[in-house]
């Protein structure tokens, strides 16, 4: 007999071997019928896979997760025999399963253009409908190798060349093959319908910029057409909110190659950036933070006393000095981050356990090295501003500085118009300094002080920064995207190496406990996702133009300039328009620049004194004494 042990832990006794499909009829028709895959004893294998021994059994369904990764992958396979059969000569290299979709890295003389993506997928239907079995064959790696080379597939020769392993996976659907470890559904016929390819992009072959240039094809692939609609929708609605877009129609900043991943910040959005940095300051200043601010060029000798120099060294920007009176280079780093430069401030003169918890706050300037390929937009720079800050305390303090930090968070996220967010401990990665025992001290203060507070949360294995376990705190945008932002890092370690320490009770000289803390992080790309979430329609008091006057009239002019004045006086940021333009395109012209309050006006309200407000968000004018629109604009643009 086979004892076979379901995820429920019941066990079902088999009088002979069975394939898993065969497996899944024993229990039910139906189920044998969605069955496309099953994970024995933990590894993920085809349904065709025998049972004949005992083991441990979860059957895979399409509705299931990695039911639709198999799926996507398996679109990857058929989209790589249809480019074969299309554009002979071209090589395929890798073509795995991604968040949404799939991809395929192919190698031609003549890249594919978006035009070749209509043919490709008639193809890849045509095979689909043919119902065609994945069927798995092993091969010894020799044999992998000759037969790649010997139909010119040079690229996959290269990848078996580097297994280790004495044999290699092959799966076939018709006569069409690949290299693949598997698993896969039944048979192409189960991959369905619901797909869509999507773009083309360049890619370096094993991603190294001396390598050839590939040609990716990307797809997207669902369960159903509902499923593959809502996708789509769902991306163009990302496509109408990207902040790069918005930034162009709302003229706020721009990037050029002078200075790859730097935003040049025009008026307009500086005045976002400065009203955010203003909010936060109040916000940290009533929470018990001492603002500094720390040199932007640090000698090595600090980063390598830290350890950033050997963890963190790509990503530093090094510059040499020639020091006068002196034989060689001084070496700098700008900082990548603001931690080290903290310490120096904290070990100035000698603190007292009665001093803790300091808490210090920096809208600190950093710059790493982002490859050039990573950059988007604000959302990952090679120069940024974080709101950063760091609290030196004692080990019986942390659990209160948690709930402290996360209720400060909170109110700023709410203010900020998001009402939730989401918890995620993350523990000691693989790379990593400092001692196991201090790790399970750090990690054990850190899930105790959460778990005191009875705040849901999730763990995330190894995600951990090198020096010791965080909290991430993950925002939830308008459209349903995930943004991680802020950040609660416990850190024994830093202290440690740079020599921090303060005099307890006892009169010792002790090391305080370091926490890492940051509420948006870095304020150019908190700033893309407030871009994104509001669609650009920013909350007034943080809107670059709080209200634009528009003149109906010449002759209206020199009230709407009076108009202006009197706003600008009192805090409102101003746009005043009086071209010789008609009114309805004024209005639509402000409105695509995601202007909420238009002051209309025309000879009425000159001559009675008035301003006509239109908001453009409700479709609604009012008309007022021209100091009750001062006091309506006022109410309408009151920070939080």
């Amino acid at each position: 007999m086979i004892s076979v042990t379901l995820p429920d832990g019941k066990i079902r006794e088999l009088e002979k071997p069975l394939s898993g499909k065969d497996f899944a009829k024993t229990i039910s028709n139906s189920l044998a019928k969605e069955v496309v895959a099953m994970e024995k004893d933990g590894e993920m294998v085809d349904i065709s896979t025998i049972i004949d021994a005992d083991c441990s059994i979860n059957l895979i369904k399409l509705s299931d997760p990695q039911g639709l990764e198999l799926l996507r992958h398996d679109c990857a396979h058929v989209m790589a025999e249809a480019v074969q059969e299309l554009f002979p000569g071209t090589q395929v290299t890798i073509g795995p399963a991604i968040e949404n979709g799939f991809y395929y890295d192919f190698f031609r003389e003549e890249p594919f253009t978006t035009t070749d993506l209509a043919a490709i997928e008639k193809k890849m239907r045509q095979i689909i409908k043919a119902n065609r079995p994945f069927e798995r064959e092993e091969w010894a790696k020799s044999e992998a190798i000759e037969f790649f080379n010997g139909i010119g597939e040079t690229f996959k020769a290269e990848i078996i060349e580097d297994l280790d392993e004495a044999t290699v996976s092959i799966y076939k659907q018709g006569d069409w093959l690949d290299l693949c470890r598997g698993p896969h559904l039944p048979s192409t016929g189960k991959i369905g319908s619901a797909f869509k390819l999507m773009k083309v992009a360049g890619a370096y072959w094993r991603g190294n910029s001396d390598n050839e240039m590939l040609s990716r094809i990307y797809g997207t692939a669902w369960r159903n057409e509902k499923e593959l609609d809502e996708h789509l929708n769902f991306l163009e609605e990302a496509e109408k909110r990207d902040h790069r877009k918005l930034a162009k129609v709302m003229d706020l900043f721009h990037f050029q190659d002078e200075a790859p991943g730097m935003a040049f910040w025009h008026p307009k959005g500086w005045s976002i950036y400065v009203a955010l940095e203003n909010f936060i300051r109040n916000k940290l200043l009533h929470a018990g933070y001492d603002e500094i601010k720390t040199p932007a060029v640090v000698d090595r000798k600090l980063w390598e006393a830290s350890g950033h120099w050997e963890k963190y060294r790509e990503h530093m920007f090094i510059a040499e000095i020639d020091e006068q009176h002196a034989n060689d280079k001084r070496t700098n780093a700008l900082k990548p981050m603001n931690c080290p430069c903290h310490v120096q401030i904290f070990n100035q003169g000698i603190t007292s356990y009665k001093d803790l918890p300091i808490r210090f706050s920096e809208f600190g300037s950093c710059h790493r090295y982002e490859p050039s390929g990573t950059m988007h937009g604000l959302m990952r720079v090679r120069a940024f501003t974080q709101d950063d800050g760091h609290i030196f305390c004692t080990e019986q303090q942390i659990e209160d500085e948690t709930s402290q930090f996360i209720s400060l968070l909170s109110s700023v996220y709410e203010d900020l118009g998001f009402k939730s967010f989401d918890i995620r401990l993350s523990t000691r990665p693989a790379i990593r300094v400092g001692d196991d025992s201090v790790w399970d001290r750090s990690e054990a203060a850190l899930e105790q002080a959460i778990q005191k507070l009875s705040i849901p949360y999730l763990v995330q294995p190894g995600e951990g920064a090198f020096y010791g376990p965080k909290l991430d705190f993950v925002l939830q945008d308008a459209i349903g995207r995930e943004w991680q932002c802020g950040t609660f890092q416990l850190d024994f370690i830093l202290p440690e190496r740079l020599n921090a320490e303060y005099v307890n009770e006892k009169g010792e000289k002790v090391r305080p406990v370091m926490i890492h803390r940051a509420i948006l992080g870095s304020f150019e790309r908190f700033i893309g996702i407030l871009l994104e979430n509001y669609s650009g329609k920013l909350p007034l008091w943080l809107a670059p133009t709080q209200i634009s006057i528009l003149s109906v009239t010449e002759d209206a002019n020199d009230y709407c300039n009076k108009l202006k004045e009197i706003y600008e006086s009192e805090g409102i940021r101003v746009n005043l328009d009086i071209r010789n333009e008609k009114i309805g395109y004024k209005i639509r012209e402000h409105s695509s620049q995601k202007t909420q309050l238009m002051a209309i006006i025309g000879m009425d309200e000159v001559n009675s004194k008035t301003v006509s407000i239109r908001d453009i968000f409700t479709s609604e004018t009012e008309t007022l004494e021209q100091s009750e629109s001062i006091s309506k604009v006022l109410e309408l643009c009151k920070k939080p």
